[in-house]
Parts: structure tokens; sequence; C-alpha cells
């Protein structure tokens, strides 16, 4: 081999390996940036309780007479099923403990009325809320009365007695959302977004964590139609619980 073609060969090689270490220091730095994010956040310890509560979208047709944890009948066929059987499958040492305790049809003041039973004395590390569209859902069929007031006032004194009793309880508070297709249409407007509003302030206000449903499906709607994420504009498909639970674990850190 000629020098020429050595010297060609010597250079490429280097740049070659140049470009991996520059790779891999890359990669490193995202690894220690991720890894810092979930140590922030707090990692998952042993034995950990993760509880989700709300209304049908959480409830997703899960068998009420199977309240074992675990249980994918248990869990229902929507993103609480998805989280808990990553986190299952992603964390096979802590023996951790997926509840799902939503229930169709209820409101902030359903909530209250079954918190004891249903939240507080589960003792959650993790405690994950959705509640807010049969808040609004009810009062345009003509079935509830509430107001946003309501809405507010009771879902503050809900998280408010949550802290004092659960000191350590991380709170996530996920954000209601609608889609513009099927049962979604001009009347459930502005009224839904005010409500939708109060979430996000209660969790600034208590220093919770928020995931934000409604901006990531307002962005969805962009790559496909409304239906294609929640064909009734209020009921994930599977396509949108697969993205909730891609965004709440990104959200919350685990």
């Amino acid at each position: 081999m000629s020098n020429s073609n050595t010297k060609h060969v010597s250079r490429r090689s280097f740049l070659h390996t140049t470009a991996l270490a520059g790779g891999a220091l890359a990669a490193s730095s995202v690894l220690r940036t991720r890894q810092a994010s979930a140590a922030e956040k707090g990692e998952l310890k042993t034995g950990a309780v993760i509880l989700f509560q709300g209304d049908s979208i959480t409830d997703a047709g899960r068998d009420k007479n199977n309240q074992s944890a675990n249980n994918s009948r248990g869990l229902g066929r929507g993103y609480p099923n998805l989280i808990g059987g990553a986190l299952l499958a992603d964390y096979p040492k802590q023996k951790l403990t997926v509840l799902n305790r939503g229930i169709s049809g209820n409101k902030v003041p359903d909530l209250a009325a079954r918190w004891k039973k249903d939240a507080i004395d589960l003792k959650p590390d993790i405690l994950s809320i959705l509640i807010g569209v049969n808040d609004i859902w009810h009062k345009l069929s003509g079935r509830y009365d509430g107001t946003v007031a309501n809405y507010e006032s009771g879902y503050r004194n809900l998280l408010k007695e949550t802290q004092e009793k659960l000191p350590g309880t991380r709170i996530v508070i996920c954000e209601p959302f609608v889609l513009r297709c099927g049962a979604v249409n001009d009347t459930w407007f502005p009224e839904f977004d005010q409500r939708r509003e109060v979430a996000n302030k209660l969790a600034a206000e208590l220093k919770l964590e928020c995931v934000p449903f409604q901006t990531m499906f307002n962005k969805a709607t962009k790559l496909a139609q409304p239906k294609y994420w929640a064909g009734d504009g209020v009921h994930p498909t599977l396509a949108g619980h697969a993205l909730m639970a891609k965004t709440w674990r990104e959200v919350v850190g685990i």
C-alpha cells in the first residue's frame, strides 16, 4: 500500500474513532441527564403502590369484582393497564402494586364520596387523578347542575385532604381533555376549557405534577383526525390510550 493510501486510511480510521467517541460522550450525557431527571422526580421504591383514579376513561371497562393488584382485568383496557404493565416489566425487582379505582360516570363529588376507601386507605406512593369530563357532560345532559366554581372548590378540597393525610404521596393531576368529534360539539365550550384550566391551576397552586393530555391530543390531531384518538370525542381508542400512557410516563419520569 502506498504512503498516500496509508495516510488516507489512517485519517479515515481517526475520524471514525473520533465520531464513535463523540457519540459515546453524547449518549453518556443524555443518559446522565435522564438519570438526573428521574432522580429529581424520585425513583420507584421497593413495594411502591401506584393508584389510578378517575371516571370511565380511567375505568376503561375494568372488572370491579377483581380488585387484586397487577391484574389485567382489574386494570381495564386503557392507559392504567398500559402504564402498569410497562412499569411491572421495567421494575421487576421493586415488587410494585398497581391499582385502578376509576369508576365510569364519576364526577368530583363522586370521588369525594368514596375517597377514604378508594384512595386514602390504599396509601399510594403515586396517585394519578383524571377527573372533569363528566362534570360538564352530565350538566349538558341535564343530570347535574355543578358549576365551574363547584368543580374547583370540590377538587381543591379533595387534593388538600390527600396532602394532609398522605404527605408522602406524589399526586399527579391529569389534565381533562376532549376532542372535537362524536359527542363533543360547540355547546361544550367555553365551559369545558374553564374546567380544564381549573385542573391546571390547582396543580400549580398545590405544586403537583400535571400531565398535559389536552395539549398532547391537540398536537396528535395534526397527525390523524380526532376520531382516530377518541371515537366519541371523550373515550380514547387504543391509539389514544397508548399515547396517554407514553405521555404520562414521560411527565412522571418512571
